[in-house]
């Protein structure tokens, strides 16, 4: 398709928390709060912003002179070329993402061609690079998003780790080590500059079972919402809410241990401690029994020993160690 001398498609070359009172740590934040960003193909955000029109007249300022501070993109378009339209959400969204490190200039082909003439563009959408006031980078056609973020990489270098991501690392490495406290004190600065980072939430939770506050753990997860309860931290801390309502549920252990000195073939007494021992924080203990079961009988209650230590792996997270002893020890009775 085209119009005028342009064409669509082509290539370029080249605290523990917050508001449920008391507890470790302080008041997590309000909303993270921030309108949408301006721009969209024909759209009347001020130069200045991330995403801005530029015309012929401004295009030596707000391009080739800005982009000597950073660079800044150039999204060649036109209002009758559809992958342009299929490009601007992406596009965007790319760049705001980018957190700053680029600017987004969109200059409309149909209203200033100079520019794109001058650059032997003739097929939409073109998107060019500039940096210290020269083209340095670019591509043609409708991108996926990845691709886009690969281009702004190569442009403006890697994203920086962000201070949430370093936190997030520390505290799940305090939380591997048991020290609760200062975890729930990481989560809950996490949750203070990103009060919906389903997480730091589900970290939190954690943080309070591991201080026995089962009531406390529920509460946080309430706090995420419906639709981001696939995510795989919401399922880890949901999967260990319940398996200590189960612990919780059982009494005392030493009961179950008479039961199996007096005949280890009583597999539910072997179960029901597996799960009273994750409950009291000994994994590789609760791991033993459950693995004694699958030697003794694999088929047991349909399968339900191996069941159970998939369950114990999915709430310990893939890191922890008592999963790869899990792991380790499920495979040699499996394929012995």
């Amino acid at each position: 398709m085209s119009n005028g001398n342009y064409s669509i498609g082509g290539q370029v070359g080249g605290g523990f928390g917050a508001s449920m009172g008391g507890g470790y740590g302080g008041q997590s934040g309000g909303s993270m709060g921030g309108g949408s960003m301006g721009g969209g193909n024909g759209g009347d955000a001020p130069a200045g912003d991330l995403i801005f029109d530029v015309t012929t007249q401004t295009f030596m300022a707000d391009v080739m002179e800005a982009s000597r501070q950073q660079p800044v993109l150039v999204d060649f378009w036109a209002p009758w070329c559809g992958p342009c339209k299929q490009l601007t959400p992406i596009i965007e969204a790319a760049v705001k993402a980018a957190g700053g490190r680029v600017k987004l200039a969109k200059m409309n082909i149909d209203d200033h061609p100079e520019i794109a003439g001058q650059m032997g563009i003739q097929s939409i959408p073109a998107v060019v690079a500039f940096k210290d006031g020269q083209p340095v980078d670019g591509f043609m056609g409708a991108q996926p998003e990845s691709q886009i973020q690969a281009f702004i990489e190569r442009v403006a270098g890697p994203a920086p780790v962000s201070q949430t991501d370093t936190f997030l690392e520390q505290a799940a490495e305090l939380l591997l080590a048991k020290d609760y406290a200062q975890a729930a004190q990481l989560f809950g600065a996490v949750m203070q500059m990103e009060p919906d980072n389903v997480a730091a939430i589900a970290g939190l939770a954690q943080c309070y079972l591991g201080a026995d506050d089962l009531e406390r753990a529920k509460q946080a997860l309430e706090l995420i919402p419906e639709e981001k309860h696939t995510d795989e931290a919401y399922v880890a801390a949901r999967t260990a809410v319940e398996l200590a309502e189960q612990a919780a549920s059982l009494g005392d252990l030493a009961e179950l241990q008479d039961r199996i000195a007096k005949d280890p073939l009583d597999l539910q007494a072997r179960f029901d401690l597996a799960l009273g021992l994750n409950g009291k924080g000994n994994k590789e203990g609760a791991v033993d029994q459950l693995i004694e079961i699958v030697r003794r009988d694999r088929e047991w209650n349909e399968d339900a020993a191996r069941k159970q230590l998939l369950q114990f792996f999915e709430a310990w997270g893939f890191k922890d160690p008592a999963s790869a002893y899990g792991r380790r020890k499920l495979s040699a009775v499996l394929f012995s």
